[in-house]
């Protein structure tokens, strides 16, 4: 990970964020195949602000764990930001936690098409109902676009976390 220094920093950052505002963590994640919430709870004391992780790598286990409408993902495909929403909120919905992030994206080599580039990750994140999403495209082999969704995921949460507090 070009940024593996910042890791341990940003997820203390987030650590002591959710600890002051008593508020846990939930992942709901597909591309990454648990390599978020491996890295969340990497950190000694985590279970103070981490409730929980979904690794929904299959569309069946997104619609299973997070209730994601198979009929969502014919329509616009599992990575999209509409799969990416529902993902985000299901994990708050069958939680106890308060933010919640979803990763959803097309790590390769294969499965990458014009319209949705190997690389493509598509982000939701709740907190305080509010729900948002954003599309990246990173660049480098399977395991850099992995790890590059991995910290864009936290740098998000910490960014969504910093604007409400």
């Amino acid at each position: 990970m070009a940024d593996k220094g910042l890791l341990p920093e940003l997820v203390q950052n987030l650590a002591e964020l959710c600890v002051a505002k008593n508020l846990t963590v939930v992942t709901a994640e597909s591309c990454t195949g648990g390599m978020l919430s491996t890295a969340l709870t990497s950190l000694g004391g985590s279970s103070a602000w981490f409730d929980r992780a979904y690794v929904t790598y299959a569309n069946r286990a997104k619609q299973e764990c997070l209730g994601v409408p198979e009929a969502l993902i014919d329509m616009y495909g599992a990575v999209s930001e509409p799969v990416a929403r529902v993902m985000a909120s299901g994990a708050i919905a069958e939680s106890n936690a308060d933010i919640s992030v979803s990763i959803t994206g097309i790590a390769g080599p294969g499965g990458g098409s014009a319209e949705k580039p190997v690389g493509t990750v598509w982000f939701a994140c709740q907190i305080d109902g509010e729900l948002i999403a954003v599309c990246e495209v990173f660049s480098g082999d399977r395991d850099a676009i992995r790890k590059a969704a991995t910290l864009y995921a936290i740098k998000l949460m910490l960014k969504r976390l910093k604007s409400i507090c």
